[in-house]
């Protein structure tokens, strides 16, 4: 396993599938278990050391991306202002089981059972570089008549929300989609909610298409 320091607040972990399987977890215990994930996550924090001097509290930001060797996970410990609450963050430091949700359903059990009742659906990906979504594009475009598309700017990040209707669309069909986007992005915690108010919406609609025009 591989620690770099990014900043004062945050630090990234690189394990390789080899590396999880050397601590007694296999791949399906990442993505599919939530106690082993949990287990994982803390093993992971206590080899942080001394020498990082890293301070494990208050709520932290964590993201998991999917590697083709294995998984990156980012931790940025969250500073409150005064008076804020902490469910203003997406998540706390008593609920890190919440970090690795299936990649490719990119959804909880709880929100399987909602989406029963529900007909639409949004799916949030997030890109480091814009670069990362043109090639995207390209292999996407001829598929955008099966989903409505927005691209957001956000703290440095761009979070693409693709948005399905299964009234139109077969969930097996949707999870193809977005493990299609994963090979570029990552599955994003965040909700479109959120993104909306914060973020600048850079396309509204027909994302794919328009990169394709302005970037290919």
């Amino acid at each position: 396993m591989e620690i770099e320091r990014i900043n004062e607040n945050t630090v990234k972990f690189n394990l390789s599938y080899g590396d999880i399987e050397a601590r007694g977890f296999s791949k399906e215990d990442v993505w599919y278990n939530r106690d082993k994930s949990e287990e994982l996550f803390w093993d992971m924090m206590d080899e942080l050391g001394d020498d990082t001097e890293f301070e494990v509290e208050g709520p932290l930001w964590i993201q998991v991306n999917a590697m083709n060797e294995g998984i990156e996970v980012i931790v940025t410990r969250a500073h409150l202002p005064k008076n804020a609450e902490s469910s203003q963050f997406p998540f706390g430091i008593e609920d890190p089981e919440e970090l690795f949700d299936p990649i490719f359903d990119a959804i909880t059990d709880s929100e399987e059972e909602n989406e029963e009742e529900l007909q639409v659906t949004d799916r949030i990906f997030v890109f480091n570089e814009f670069d990362q979504i043109i090639p995207l594009a390209s292999k996407m475009i001829s598929l955008e008549d099966e989903f409505d598309s927005q691209l957001y700017a956000f703290e440095d990040r761009y979070y693409l929300n693709l948005r399905f209707d299964y009234s139109l669309i077969e969930k097996k069909r949707a999870k193809d989609i977005a493990s299609m986007v994963t090979e570029y992005g990552a599955v994003s915690k965040m909700s479109i909610h959120r993104i909306a108010e914060y973020g600048k919406e850079v396309m509204g609609s027909d994302v794919f298409e328009q990169v394709t025009k302005y970037f290919s």
